[in-house]
């Protein structure tokens, strides 16, 4: 990771580690770089947090400012910003979003030209644009760029997704979540014009509100929305809808892991699934990969973030891959997870098979588990220490076939994540505890 932009884009507190004159900086640099010899095309998006206007506009003054003619698409998901610049042909993609992060917080992705996450090596020359560390021509005269508002842009997003999973839904009563943020633009407009019957929670953003107790991080609503009414399915959004929280008829989330076992076992059995390989990372649940076992289904592993799911899917030519948290990508069809493109996969799956979420969700069995994070002065020598490793290789012995413990660092802050599945609640404390409990007591 480099020093502003990790592994999904640029990300801080509003006019605190994220800046406005970082946003100004960030399109200079773009609009320069992929201007050289022409006006550079670059296409903006953003959620609905309260400071994303200001970052929009900021990224498209500093990228006119070096000759770009910009495209604002307004509040998008951030899929449609990734489908988008390759479809029309921008040279790169912005999108103003922290995700399923605070209205306080935002952040800055950056896509190429195909649509997948920037370059890291042009990411590294702007953070050095950023610091003052090498220099850029502005614009002059009829150089300088234009904005121009694109509302169309979501209108084609919106085709697209119904051109690539043309349901008829007429019968299916959904209830979503949208979060207060981007799947506002399109989620309901999209199904309804399927033919679904379609009830929204979470739909009036006002700029601080979005994420807040709603949406994949929290569906707690939605949840008891599906338990007192009468609908087929729920979906809850994240605030830039790239990943998906289902909820079955009782209620029951419907998690990435869910998602994965769903999809893959339907695109096995169709003959849709590349070397019969699913991508997870290693947060999955032990369950889903006894459930693949059975089915005869494969998996590859990557570290934490869409970002490893998709390079390993791409060099492979995987069919579908994901995160536990929701992130779901089809190769075949997007570079990123889409929370929206993931809902109709899971609605064709449900009018193929006739069957519920429920159902569909029989034959995998998720374990328990449980994660703690604990402080400790320096990472990686705790992760190296000898005796915490006995500890850890101890605990796995112990637990066998029948579990799991996985240790690693976090990516930002001074913490160490002990997580433990196994077959009840009580062993995944008994285990967590004991490895924390030792941590601790050795003062790593």
């Amino acid at each position: 990771m480099g020093k502003y932009f990790g592994t999904d884009g640029a990300r801080g507190r509003a006019n605190d580690t994220l800046t406005l004159d970082m946003a100004v900086r960030i399109g200079q640099y773009l609009g320069w770089y992929y201007g050289k010899k022409r006006h550079a095309k670059i296409l903006i998006g953003k959620d609905t947090r309260l400071s994303s206007d200001m970052f929009e506009m900021g990224l498209a003054a500093g990228a006119t400012s070096t000759g770009a003619n910009v495209y604002l698409l307004g509040v998008c998901p951030t899929p449609s910003v990734s489908y988008l610049v390759q479809k029309e042909h921008f040279d790169c993609g912005i999108m103003v979003s922290a995700s399923h992060n605070p209205y306080h917080d935002n952040g800055i992705k950056l896509f190429n030209h195909e649509g997948c996450k920037m370059n890291p090596e042009i990411e590294v020359e702007v953070e050095r644009y950023i610091d003052g560390e090498i220099m850029i021509d502005l614009a002059h005269e009829d150089k300088i760029g234009k904005v121009l508002e694109w509302d169309e842009g979501l209108e084609l997003y919106e085709s697209h997704l119904k051109d690539i999973v043309p349901l008829d839904l007429n019968g299916m009563r959904i209830a979503l979540d949208l979060a207060n943020g981007s799947a506002t633009s399109c989620a309901a407009e999209t199904l309804t014009a399927l033919g679904a019957t379609v009830e929204v929670i979470h739909s009036a953003p006002n700029g601080v509100n979005i994420n807040t107790k709603c949406g994949s991080t929290h569906p707690e609503e939605l949840q008891q929305m599906m338990k007192d009414g009468d609908y087929h399915v729920g979906f809850a959004f994240d605030g830039d809808a790239d990943r998906l929280i289902a909820v079955n008829e009782d209620g029951e989330l419907i998690n990435g892991d869910y998602t994965m076992y769903i999809c893959g076992c339907y695109m096995h059995e169709k003959g849709q699934l590349h070397e019969d390989v699913v991508v997870t990372t290693v947060m999955s649940n032990l369950g889903l990969y006894h459930a693949f076992d059975k089915k005869g289904i494969r998996y590859e592993q990557t570290a934490v973030g869409d970002k490893y799911v998709f390079e390993c899917m791409r060099e492979h030519d995987y069919s579908i891959g994901g995160e536990q948290s929701g992130h779901i990508i089809f190769y075949e069809h997007e570079n990123t997870g889409d929370g929206l493109f993931t809902a109709l996969k899971l609605l064709e799956v449900m009018k193929a098979t006739e069957k519920s979420l429920k159902q569909l969700s029989e034959g995998l069995f998720i374990y328990p588990q449980l994660l703690i994070n604990t402080v400790v002065k320096n990472k990686q020598a705790a992760l190296e220490d000898k005796e915490l490793q006995a500890q850890v290789d101890a605990v796995a012995q112990e637990l066998g076939d029948n579990g799991r413990i996985l240790v690693r660092p976090s990516g930002t802050e001074p913490l160490i994540r002990v997580m433990v599945e196994a077959e009840t609640d009580e062993l995944c404390a008994s285990y967590v505890n004991r490895v924390i409990d030792f941590i601790k007591e050795k003062q790593l």
